[in-house]
């Protein structure tokens, strides 16, 4: 057989098991990472991933998911279709080895994947193994064939239920009610934002959404389609439509390094902040890995090299530092790795040694002929590094004045910090309260063992339109800083945050429950989420939920987050009550605050996750940013339910 049939040809010799899925549903967590709203849309990824893989390898080009009225999903692709033959190993369909071996897949085999995506490589087999239900129709060989599992356990044998014309695999599950037992409720919003992402690393390809649980103002089932024929260009266009644009053009760059696919682009705006996004396998790396740490020495190299050749350095009195670079750069760099070994607290950081040299070899190349090719924007990217680094340098300072703090003051904490006698910090929380008025009935409310308040004046700085000195400089961000006990900068990041001596274990954002009060704790998110991510990152920060109503009829009193339970507690009391609207938290009583709000025994705490950075970090830049005309529609579209899961 030819080397060329031998690669094209998918069977069920292809498909490699590993081992087999009895302990997944005793341990989901390990395969999924968690069981809870994350999980369960990390279900959906795996079976789309699948067919991406396809896509990847040039046999699919059309994938659709669909969110049932019953709450499943379908995933349907028009790719070769999963085999369906008798794998000789196992002396079953090679379908049924793919839906119930662990790892069993054609991405194990290297002549049917070269590389592919996923959970690392855990396969559809688990996303069997967690659904109470699940149906596999493989479209393959002018035949339809069938399966349908029951917690991970083939039903019947593969059968051929009819003839067709098309190709490709639908599958169709029911997450398991007892392992997701938070929800099982998908979210068409975070299931869009991903399809949106695959889309633009994955240029070509058609993927469509479709959530049959809820209509248009049309009468027609809301649904998207993405597809993008310029890739990450595109994605960056996305990710910086609400911010000024410093250059031209978007610099991109596309091919293969030391057999490595490696895709970049990048662009500056006239902002203060780096956004960089990786990719592997079109998993984001959050953490980072060698393919960002090769993004930022073939930028800083190549940059550096260009700005001392110009001669417009020569004035400069202090060295520039790799973050001058990168301020106001958005970028996004994606590789394809045929064995990527992830590292780090949620294995999303890149290993693998040799990807570093094919992407900063790659970056510095498209840098050099773009600078080559556009000496004008090449002397704005050079005095935007000039500017960063005279900020940087006056940073450094404001930033030396946030860590003497302690030194200068005896203890070092603010004044306003009324802290807690506890002195393990995983017992520990603070309280960022609007207002000394707030402040000073949530100090009368809480349980002084574990329980510390800071009371933050007014509207802290907005960080998304503030040069970083700025921000060290602020004397409420100055205050966050010195009460939480983290030292900021390392030689690599000057903004990165050191977590060791931390003094909370939550933090917890509470902000008064009207608009003043979402805006508070938007600026709040903000500036966690540019300069103290890492608090994020390790599932520190929460909002607290003050309730909005007290219906009180007699004795008898109940509080109301929402109008609708408002009124749902006032039809139950049946005439004759009376209801007060907190207009704020001052004019809750300390022991109100403490009943509703503060009581680890009935709060509702909600806690700030990261579930798509590029998402997030479009979003904090168009509320927070100068563009008015995006921001008035986002909150137009989302103003009775705004709930931005930072």
């Amino acid at each position: 057989m030819s080397e060329d049939k031998k690669k094209n040809d998918y069977s069920a010799d292809s498909i490699q098991a590993l081992e087999g899925i009895e302990h997944v549903r005793m341990r989901p967590s390990m395969y999924i990472g968690d069981v809870g709203v994350r999980g369960l849309h990390h279900l959906v990824y795996e079976v789309v991933d699948n067919s991406i893989d396809e896509a990847m390898g040039g046999y699919c080009d059309t994938i659709s998911v669909i969110i049932n009225e019953d709450n499943t999903v379908s995933v349907k692709d028009n790719g070769r279709g999963i085999p369906v033959d008798l794998h000789k190993k196992e002396g079953v369909s090679a379908l049924q080895v793919v839906m119930t071996k662990i790892g069993a897949g054609g991405k194990f085999d290297k002549d049917s994947y070269k590389v592919s995506g996923g959970l690392h490589g855990v396969g559809v087999s688990v996303v069997n193994a967690l659904s109470n239900t699940l149906k596999a129709t493989v479209y393959r060989d002018g035949k339809i064939w069938e399966q349908e599992y029951e917690r991970g356990k083939a039903m019947y044998p593969v059968k051929s239920v009819g003839t067709t014309s098309e190709r490709g695999t639908l599958i169709t599950f029911h997450p398991d009610e007892n392992i997701f037992n938070q929800t099982i409720e998908f979210s068409y919003e975070t299931l869009s934002n991903r399809m949106r992402e695959l889309s633009f690393l994955n240029k070509g390809i058609t993927i469509t959404i479709t959530d049959k649980r809820e209509k248009d103002k049309d009468g027609e089932f809301v649904s998207d389609v993405f597809h993008s024929d310029e890739g990450l260009k595109e994605f960056i266009k996305f990710l910086d439509g609400n911010r000024e644009s410093l250059i031209r053009n978007i610099i991109a760059m596309e091919g293969e390094k030391n057999d490595i696919p490696v895709e970049v682009a990048m662009v500056y705006n006239t902002g203060y902040t780096e956004n960089l996004h990786s990719y592997v396998n079109n998993i984001n790396t959050h953490e980072g890995g060698t393919h960002l740490s090769g993004f930022r020495r073939g930028l800083t190299t190549t940059l550096k090299k260009y700005a001392d050749a110009s001669g417009m350095l020569d004035k400069l009195k202090f060295e520039i530092q790799g973050d001058d670079f990168r301020e106001g750069l958005t970028a996004i760099i994606s590789v394809k790795v045929q064995e990527p070994q992830f590292e780090g607290q949620t294995k999303t950081k890149l290993g693998n040694r040799e990807v570093s040299a094919a992407v900063s070899q790659a970056v510095s190349e498209m840098l050099t002929n773009y600078l080559e090719e556009h000496p004008d924007d090449a002397k704005i990217i050079v005095q935007k590094v000039i500017l960063a680094a005279q900020a940087r340098h006056a940073a450094s300072k404001a930033r030396e004045m946030v860590q003497r703090k302690n030194v200068m003051s005896g203890g070092g904490l603010p004044g306003k910090l009324s802290d807690c006698s506890e002195q393990d910090p995983a017992l520990c929380e603070v309280f960022l309260v609007e207002g000394d008025s707030a402040g000073g009935t949530a100090k009368q409310g809480r349980d002084r063992n574990f329980q510390a308040i800071l009371p933050l004046r007014g509207k802290i700085l907005n960080v998304e339109k503030a040069m970083q000195h700025k921000v060290f400089e602020n004397e409420e961000i100055k205050n966050i800083y010195t009460a939480l006990g983290v030292t900021i900068g390392t030689e690599e990041d000057s903004k990165a945050l050191n977590l060791e001596k931390l003094r909370y274990h939550k933090v917890i954002i509470m902000c008064d429950a009207d608009v003043d009060g979402s805006h508070i704790e938007t600026l709040i998110l903000t500036f966690f989420f540019r300069y103290m991510r890492e608090l994020i990152e390790a599932g520190h920060v929460y909002i607290a939920t003050p309730p909005l109503y007290l219906v009180k009829k007699g004795n008898k009193k109940n509080y109301a987050w929402n109008d609708k339970e408002r009124d749902t507690i006032a039809d139950s009391f049946k005439g004759g009550v009376s209801i007060q609207r907190y207009k704020g938290l001052g004019e809750m009583n300390a022991e109100q605050l403490w009943d509703t709000t503060m009581n680890p025994g009935f709060r509702t705490l909600r806690q700030v996750t990261i579930d798509n950075a590029s998402e997030t970090d479009r979003i904090f830049s168009m509320l927070m940013g100068d563009e008015v005309p995006p921001r008035r529609e986002f909150i137009e579209k989302n103003a009775v339910y705004a709930n931005i899961d930072a």
